[in-house]
């Protein structure tokens, strides 16, 4: 993708500032990598964030950031601001104003409003501190483990996604989904399903930002919407389940198959307005 001259200055990196805190989720390398993936994109993280594990903080030692390091950043920052510039967009085009998320990039782990933010977890939003907590080294991962190449406009579907987490928590959206899962109305497989709705809803929100976004800068380039679909694929629900356990439960999917999770995707990007992403009037039915 060709980058901007736009920086949003709502991005935190803590990236070599030593430090580091908090425990590592518990359960062995096998658990960590799974949860890594099923929490990948999204979700509320709060449970296990807060749940901590048995082994001591990891401290990490100051120090510089590469020059590699310090583009990620200013990658990070472009993305961003596009973010903020579509959804103020969007946002006052239907009535409302839109409030910039921060973005925080780590490594290992860091505090926030959820708990303890580890690289284990992927990327996620957290609607206490209305931040994204992003370790880029879980894209690393990403391609090593689950085959998905890696490319700049991967990392920018990935933000997207969170900051349609933003946009839902913006809307109320979030506060809804919360108020269900706390009022011991629905079974599991009915929450399961709200979940499922509420990431692909998510992921609508990317492809419409992708959408404006190119409209107003005409940054993507062949290949960059491949990229996003083949990120958004691999961690479809039965692909991740096929992988870890070897076979697929559709009753226990929380963020939607490989299949849903590119029509939602290329619904947003196909899109002419924010309302078209109603995925809880379609997928509750």
């Amino acid at each position: 993708m060709k980058w901007t001259e736009d920086r949003s200055t709502n991005v935190d990196d803590r990236r070599g500032s030593g430090g580091g805190g908090g425990a590592i989720v518990g359960g062995g390398l096998g658990t960590i990598i799974i949860a890594a993936i099923v929490f990948f994109l999204g979700g509320d993280p709060s449970a296990i964030l807060s749940s901590g594990g048995g082994s001591a903080p990891r401290q990490t030692e100051k120090r510089e950031l590469s020059q590699g390091e310090l583009q990620i950043g200013e990658f990070v920052k472009m993305i961003t601001a596009e973010n903020e510039q579509t959804w103020a967009q969007i946002f006052k085009d239907n009535g409302m104003q839109y409030r910039p998320a921060k973005v925080v990039l780590f490594e290992s782990a860091t505090n926030s409003s959820c708990g303890t933010a580890q690289s284990a977890m992927g990327p996620f939003y957290c609607p206490a501190d209305e931040s994204v907590y992003m370790d880029m080294s879980f894209f690393k991962e990403l391609q090593k483990n689950f085959g998905a190449k890696v490319t700049e406009f991967t990392i920018a579907y990935v933000m997207a996604h969170e900051m349609g987490h933003h946009v839902q928590n913006l809307m109320g959206i979030l506060n809804e989904t919360d108020n269900a899962r706390r009022s011991d109305k629905y079974s599991e497989a009915q929450l399961n399903k709200i979940s499922v709705a509420t990431e692909l809803q998510a992921d609508f929100y990317a492809g419409l930002w992708a959408k404006y976004s190119n409209e107003r800068e005409h940054f993507l380039e062949p290949g960059d919407i491949d990229s996003a679909i083949e990120a958004a694929e691999a961690v479809g629900d039965d692909n991740i389940q096929k992988r870890s356990q070897g076979y697929v439960n559709q009753e226990s999917f929380t963020h939607g198959s490989s299949a849903q999770r590119k029509e939602w995707f290329m619904k947003g990007y196909n899109a002419t307005n924010i309302k078209q992403g109603d995925t809880f009037s379609q997928l509750l039915r």
